[in-house]
């Protein structure tokens, strides 16, 4: 009986085979179909009881067929789930061996590449390239060996999908794990992608960058230009990520160079304001564009991240001082082209002037007592109340902290012999615990 229930099935599965062999495209789609609903989930043992031992017999021609048609895209979705069904299969890691030696990987990249074909189809390819890369390291080797992180971070940024994003965050997210070998590969190409013009691109590569930085262990020197030109970005979820990158990054070699990347932002260069404010004005004429100018939402940015930097550590706060930012953040309040500028710029003022009687006496005797009370009153508000002629005191400041430290500390040092640092930036009631 035995015998005869296994030439049955073996005769089933022939039919079956030839079937699927003399179709059209169109016969293919729906066998293909109606594979997808009825085989989902099932495990490899369960698959070879379906296609009677021959499950690989079928793989074969759904990978053959994948390798004649995808540049056209013919029923290339219904292809991918299929072919997913088969690496998905828990104990059915032959099948994932069956894929790779034909050449599947190069062929799931490609497809990320080709313009012609639809989203849908290549987050497909995405989702194939999740299941090679976690079955194990040699598998996300054989990714990255094939030029892989490349083409996934290509098509991240140029996907119009945010849904497909995400899918392709995970994945960038799981060959940066466990792949000591090109784990700085997904790092550098998360950097790049900063570069990119998709908010969502940029988002999620950020929240990546974050996990992997503690895994690189390094900064790389690039990511200081790439993290801070975010900024200009007008989505306030990707300063965020930005600037939450930016805190992790205080703790590794890049903090001195992203410091002063931070104070130099304060203050756009005048040829590039004058060149971008004349265009805006040639060609829509309105004043209220300025509000967008990316690099004043960029010195906005800035002024905040400076903030919050201030207040995670008083050490920090005091290496800004040393880069003048005290100047900076001035000549930020005095920008009357961009309300939020003057307003970031001096709420962090502020915080810096409370913290530190030296800045505070240097502020005052800069801004005049008027104009003083009126910025301790309300900083958040002192851009409404301010006239354009406090204003242009503000933006042409000339204050020059670390000239003024300096003096100081060759005045105190001296007579206080056991002062570390030579200056009193803090009163007593003001140094905080850390």
């Amino acid at each position: 009986m035995s015998s005869i229930k296994e030439q049955a099935a073996i005769s089933r599965l022939i039919s079956f085979l030839q079937e699927w062999d003399n179709a059209n495209k169109f016969t293919r789609c729906r066998i293909l179909d109606n594979f997808i609903m009825s085989s989902s989930g099932k495990t490899g043992p369960e698959l070879e009881v379906e296609f009677s031992q021959g499950a690989s017999l079928f793989l074969a021609r759904l990978t053959a067929w994948l390798r004649l048609t995808y540049m056209y895209g013919t029923c290339l979705e219904q292809q991918l789930k299929s072919i997913g069904i088969f690496l998905s299969a828990a104990n059915g890691q032959r099948y994932l061996i069956e894929f790779l030696e034909v050449g599947g990987i190069l062929t799931l990249l490609e497809i990320l590449g080709l313009k012609q074909l639809k989203e849908e189809a290549k987050r497909e390819s995405i989702k194939l390239l999740q299941l090679v890369a976690s079955s194990g390291r040699k598998f996300k080797e054989l990714i990255c060996e094939s030029y892989g992180v490349r083409s996934i971070a290509e098509f991240m940024a140029t996907s119009k999908s945010e849904e497909t994003q995400e899918q392709v965050q995970i994945l960038l997210d799981n060959l940066g794990h466990g792949n000591p070998k090109y784990q700085n590969q997904v790092y550098k190409g998360l950097i790049a992608l900063l570069k990119c013009t998709s908010p969502k691109a940029q988002q999620l590569s950020l929240q990546t960058l974050r996990i992997m930085q503690t895994i690189v262990g390094q900064a790389h020197p690039s990511i200081v230009e790439s993290v801070l030109g975010v900024l200009r970005s007008v989505h306030l979820e990707v300063q965020y990520e930005a600037i939450q990158l930016i805190r992790d990054l205080m703790a590794y070699d890049v903090q001195p160079e992203l410091l002063k990347g931070l104070v130099s932002l304060l203050k756009p260069s005048r040829q590039e304001t004058v060149k971008i404010q004349a265009r805006i004005l040639e060609e829509a004429g309105s004043l209220h564009l300025m509000e967008s100018l990316p690099v004043y939402i960029q010195q906005a940015a800035a002024a905040k991240t400076i903030g919050i930097l201030a207040q995670d550590s008083n050490r920090v706060a005091e290496e800004l001082i040393y880069l003048n930012v005290v100047h900076g953040l001035m000549c930020a309040m005095g920008n009357k082209d961009h309300t939020n500028c003057q307003r970031q710029a001096s709420i962090t003022l502020q915080h810096f002037v409370k913290t530190f009687l030296l800045v505070e006496n240097t502020v005052q005797h800069a801004m005049g007592e008027k104009l003083f009370q009126l910025f301790m009153k309300d900083a958040t508000n002192l851009y409404l109340n301010m006239d354009a002629v406090q204003a242009d005191i503000l933006a042409t400041n000339i204050i020059n902290m670390p000239a003024d430290l300096i003096t100081i500390a060759n005045t105190e040092l001296p007579q206080e012999e056991e002062s570390n640092t030579g200056m009193e930036l803090q009163t007593e009631d003001r140094i905080e615990s850390p």
